[in-house]
């Protein structure tokens, strides 16, 4: 596994219940800030192996990813359940949702 996976699991793992972070914000407090989606295929797939709280992940507008309509559905349903509203269908207002982890939390 490169350092950069072990980070970006490490970080995936911090995010608190009714939070969320950005690909592109992983990415960088990984270490490689355009690699957004590098953070997509690790959470793809080492999601179930680390149990990664996937659904906590979104991005940079706000937004929930997928376009499959029932992984949309969970992914939603389970932000809500931990308090995460919506502005629409498909809109979280990161002013209010945003994770943003100190170094301390990350590593």
């Amino acid at each position: 596994m490169t350092p950069f996976t072990e980070k970006v699991i490490k970080i995936i793992q911090k995010i608190p219940s009714g939070k969320v972070m950005t690909y592109g914000q992983i990415a960088r407090l990984a270490g490689s800030p355009r690699a957004a989606r590098q953070v997509v295929r690790i959470l793809h797939s080492t999601s179930e192996k680390y149990r990664l709280p996937w659904h906590r992940v979104i991005n940079s507008k706000g937004e929930i990813g997928f376009r499959d309509e029932e992984l949309f559905l969970v992914q939603k349903m389970s932000l809500e359940s931990e308090g995460i509203e919506f502005v629409g269908q498909n809109c979280i207002r990161l002013e209010i949702y945003l994770y943003q982890p100190n170094d301390e939390n990350t590593l």
